[in-house]
């Protein structure tokens, strides 16, 4: 069991951490998706390796028992927003990295709300500005459902100081009107 004070790690290092092409792969991932550091992408990759890991050994079941168990899968995946309905376990095996971690709040909020960068949308998350329904999120790695997506919204104070740092739009000038005051 363990003792409840420490608990067991969500993550696994990378076997090759020092591979070159890999640590390119990895920074790249890093700045597009706005990730604090490395480990949060290791928790990403753990995931979608046990996810992997349920539909592999789904395969390896009898028929009879597979056809129990592997609806309940496909459900929690679609409802996450990772395949589509009527998806197979083959779709599941070729999920990548990429589609986990767009389905993050961090992600979402930056598209939804046109952030110039994934760290503003991180920044708005942490300091209380985003609200799923009437909830506080203040976590940038929440996985979003699909039913929550269209939930997402910024709070008060955000939307409030967006309109104020909006541009005015410029006043209309009528080509007659310029052409009265300039004669």
């Amino acid at each position: 069991m363990g003792d409840p004070r420490y608990p067991s790690r969500v993550w696994r290092k990378p076997k090759r951490p020092l591979n070159y092409d890999f640590m390119m792969e990895d920074l790249n991932t890093l700045g597009v998706y706005g990730l604090k550091n490395k480990r949060e992408l290791w928790k990403t990759r753990t995931e979608l390796s046990r996810v992997r890991h349920q539909a592999r050994s789904l395969l390896a079941l009898r028929q009879e028992i597979r056809e129990q168990k592997e609806p309940i899968l496909m459900k929690s995946l679609v409802r996450i927003g990772l395949v589509k309905e009527g998806a197979t376990l083959d779709d599941v095996l070729n999920l990548d990295i990429n589609t986990m971690l767009g389905r993050r709040l961090q992600t979402i909020v930056q598209k939804k709300f046109s952030f110039k960068t994934p760290y503003q949308a991180r920044q708005a998350i942490v300091h209380g500005h985003v609200t799923i329904g009437d909830r506080i999120i203040t976590i940038p790695s929440y996985v979003v459902n699909v039913g929550e997506e269209d939930k997402i919204g910024l709070s008060d104070r955000m939307q409030a100081t967006l309109q104020a740092k909006a541009p005015e739009p410029a006043p209309e000038v009528k080509p007659e009107a310029a052409e009265e005051s300039s004669a």
